[in-house]
């Protein structure tokens, strides 16, 4: 839930992403950030590597996918990133986006994924073990965070990271 405190939070967090000057400090806020400013048990932050996602980083109460790549088409980060559309998700077992095999041995119960650039590439994602209906104030964190990191990754680029950045849509 978004308060005072979160303000805070969300200030210190846009400044560690205004001054990143690499990739890797970049993905470190934004594995830890998101999780935190929403009370998630875990978050994620995906990049667009043609028709397919890559799980850069993460930052969860149990391992997800980091290091893995999944078809832009059979997940929720190639979702948002496809629809340039914030996915929220109450109950993944209620959502026909979400890859249920994948989702199984997981902890994952509900979850929002946010895509990050115009056009889209790149996701964060933030995970909770209990059927949750997210505030409009903690998406809008979420999207304060995106919109930092899409000016981030302008100005940064994205090194050698296994992006193409456009796509013909």
């Amino acid at each position: 839930m978004a308060d005072a405190r979160n303000g805070y939070a969300l200030i210190e967090y846009l400044r560690q992403i205004a001054t990143a000057d690499r990739l890797e400090e970049l993905q470190a806020v934004l594995r830890a950030a998101p999780r935190r400013l929403v009370g998630a048990q875990g978050a994620t932050f995906v990049l667009r590597d043609g028709d397919r996602v890559f799980y850069a980083d993460e930052d969860a109460a149990s391992p997800l996918w980091k290091g893995q790549r999944f078809p832009l088409e059979d997940c929720i980060s190639g979702w948002a990133m496809l629809h340039s559309q914030t996915a929220v998700v109450p109950d993944i077992h209620e959502d026909a986006r979400i890859p249920q095999a994948a989702y199984r041995p997981t902890f994952v119960r509900s979850l929002v994924m946010t895509p990050i650039g115009h056009p889209s590439i790149a996701a964060l994602g933030c995970y909770w073990d209990h059927v949750r209906y997210p505030s409009d104030a903690d998406v809008a964190l979420l999207h304060a965070v995106a919109d930092a990191a899409a000016e981030a990754i302008d100005r940064i680029g994205l090194d050698g990271a296994p992006v193409a950045p456009t796509l013909a849509e």
